[in-house]
């Protein structure tokens, strides 16, 4: 089926759920199980927007999601109505490109999540917005998650190594605001995560301060070196740390 054929197939979905609404709302379809067609709509409203996706006509899959998430919070479905956010925000993520957008999605989802105790999944969307608010250079914001996630993890047996991950990021995030945060907020770390202080993160990060401190952009670029030949730094990583190293005087080299 063609991007035509499909959008046609997405309208005629969404003209369906819009129907079921409406009929939903009648006094009759009150005293008969107006909730199972008001339910009903939702799904069809959630299949209109997999096909608007397949016809890349992502402002009305948005349009068909939305019209389902304000169904599902009337009625305290908040799961659902997350996942859907996440939906959305994948969207704004991938193809629209609009972060602000996506950032935004992420939150409502991670609210819905935690209200209803779902703490893992809230915390993964509270991830995805940590991530992209340091991008956006809103490192408090940025830190103020990692913090969060890195603590609630140090306390759980099964989350406890990812911990170190977390205050890792969030010390990164400090480093570009200030070289001092940064060094106050490792020895904070380390008080209140001692299993922090082992970790390859930890030692990087002491490197990387001693070598600003001391402008030595060549033992700055040999530590990040040498921790990428044993853990793959990732784009996210090599932005943040590229960040930090062009506050080294006289750096206008690359990282690798």
């Amino acid at each position: 089926m063609d991007n035509s054929g499909k959008e046609a197939e997405a309208m005629a979905l969404l003209a369906e759920a819009e129907r079921k609404v409406k009929n939903s709302q009648s006094f009759f379809s009150g005293l008969f199980g107006g909730s199972s067609k008001i339910e009903e709509a939702c799904e069809i409203y959630a299949r209109a927007a997999n096909m608007f996706k397949m016809a890349k006509n992502w402002s009305e899959a948005i349009n068909c999601l939305m019209r389902a998430i304000e169904i599902y919070t009337d009625m305290g479905r908040f799961t659902i109505a997350a996942k859907h956010h996440i939906s959305i925000a994948e969207i704004y993520e991938t193809e629209l490109v609009d972060i602000e957008k996506a950032i935004a999605h992420y939150e409502q989802s991670a609210d819905y999540y935690k209200g209803e105790e779902s703490n893992s999944s809230a915390n993964k969307c509270l991830l995805k917005v940590a991530g992209y608010a340091a991008l956006l250079e809103q490192y408090q914001k940025a830190i103020d998650i990692y913090e969060q996630v890195g603590t609630n993890a140090m306390d759980s047996p099964l989350l406890k190594y990812s911990a170190k991950d977390y205050f890792f990021k969030a010390a990164l995030c400090h480093f570009c605001i200030d070289m001092l945060n940064a060094k106050l907020a490792v020895q904070k770390y380390e008080e209140l995560f001692p299993a922090f202080s082992d970790s390859r993160e930890c030692k990087l990060m002491k490197k990387l301060l001693e070598a600003h401190e001391e402008q030595n952009v060549d033992s700055y670029t040999e530590s990040v070196k040498e921790y990428d030949s044993i853990s793959r730094l990732d784009q996210w990583l090599t932005t943040m740390l590229l960040r930090i190293k062009k506050t080294i005087q006289g750096d206008e080299e690359d990282l690798r």
